[in-house]
């Protein structure tokens, strides 16, 4: 079973003019016969709060996925599919199509797929994108998906801004594995004796690594400007907007009863010389987030805080096998991949104030992205 978090659960109900139809296949339906819903019917609105209806949903749609793309061979004028641990990358010209998958990455592996993940990370991305242009420009040019960004190309720092305000984390490059191994100066902070996990730091810091093929290495400012990973003047000035990112985050977060506890930045260098923002913004995929309201209360008693990101099923992993050595991993529980889908949505609802949009479940994911890029890059200058 999944950790239940109450202070997560929410007893509105969905009007009845926001949900899609919701259709099974025959197999879905032979292999889930204990769902409520048939090929034709709708879900029980009125049985269902909002988390239920959600983790329905998302058992219903964990056979149409979006796992693996092949938009170059639909799209012929798309080249260079390049493959993430989550985004599928597409070359258009001067732009760039990101596709992102349902892929759960963690301890530098694909774990699972998860129902809805890719488009709530597209859609929350875009959320921040917008709200936060006031501390930087960013690549984004349009979304012509649910699961799609396209993007100005730009020269890509190879450099990950890794900005944290808690001791925590359970990665070989999180705060707390490393302090815990007895670590007191890490990307070159120095760290007081005497912390405790997930404890707040006394100020934000930011512990950066190199975006390494198969494994992140943290690394210090010194060291970034010593290999040529950038000039002093870049990394001050990505350092000082990832700070300023990560501070704003933690203030919209605190104001919708959430803790920004980590995440990532990613930049990257325009045409025109500036640096601007790429890849993803607070999403519970480079974030951990966790509940406010309780979080005090379970550090005095040495209880994990109730987190709204993929925390829970990392530790899950975690406990059962070594996940960065062993060749074969166990299988993510499926109550847990559908538990993990209602907490990303939660997520971006709880942030955003704006209804998460199920995709149509009778609609073959690949094929509406495909149309849907096709399109758009007509009108690509």
């Amino acid at each position: 079973m999944a950790p239940s978090f109450s202070t997560l659960e929410t007893s509105c109900l969905l009007k009845s003019s926001f949900l899609p139809r919701l259709s099974a296949s025959p197999s879905q339906s032979t292999t889930r016969a204990s769902l409520r819903v048939s090929m034709s019917s709708k879900l029980d609105v009125g049985a269902l709060s909002h988390k239920d209806y959600i983790l329905e949903a998302a058992r219903l749609a964990s056979s149409n996925t979006l796992s693996e793309t092949h938009l170059h061979k639909a799209i012929p004028s798309l080249n260079s599919k390049s493959k993430g641990k989550v985004r599928d990358i597409y070359e258009y010209g001067d732009y760039l199509v990101i596709v992102t998958t349902d892929r759960l990455s963690a301890f530098d592996r694909v774990l699972a797929s998860i129902p809805f993940k890719g488009q709530v990370l597209n859609e929350i991305s875009l959320w921040w994108f917008d709200q936060t242009r006031h501390i930087t420009q960013n690549a984004v040019i349009s979304s012509p998906d649910k699961n799609v960004t396209i993007s100005r190309r730009c020269s890509v720092f190879p450099v990950e801004f890794v900005v944290r305000g808690y001791v925590t984390g359970s990665t070989d490059t999180s705060l707390w594995t490393v302090y815990n191994k007895g670590i007191r100066n890490y990307c070159g902070n120095p760290l007081p004796d005497g912390l405790v996990k997930n404890q707040q730091l006394a100020k934000n810091i930011l512990t950066p690594t190199t975006k390494a093929k198969d494994h992140d290495v943290p690394v210090t400012p010194d060291q970034i400007i010593s290999q040529g990973l950038m000039t002093q003047d870049e990394f001050d000035e990505a350092r000082a907007k990832a700070l300023a990112l990560f501070e704003y985050g933690q203030l919209v977060a605190s104001s919708h009863g959430l803790l920004l506890v980590d995440t990532k930045y990613e930049f990257g260098k325009g045409s025109d010389g500036s640096i601007v923002l790429i890849d993803e913004v607070h999403t519970p995929d480079s974030s951990r987030y966790w509940i406010a309201q309780s979080y005090q209360k379970r550090l005095e008693k040495g209880l994990e805080p109730e987190n709204v990101d993929k925390e829970f099923l990392r530790l899950w992993f975690k406990d059962r096998c070594n996940p960065y050595e062993d060749e074969i991993l166990p299988n993510a529980p499926f109550d847990l991949v559908c538990e993990l889908a209602w907490r990303y949505i939660f997520l971006y609802e709880k942030i955003t104030n704006k209804k998460f949009e199920l995709p149509r479940a009778d609609e073959p994911v690949h094929d509406r992205i495909s149309g849907n890029v096709s399109e758009a890059i007509l009108n690509l200058v």
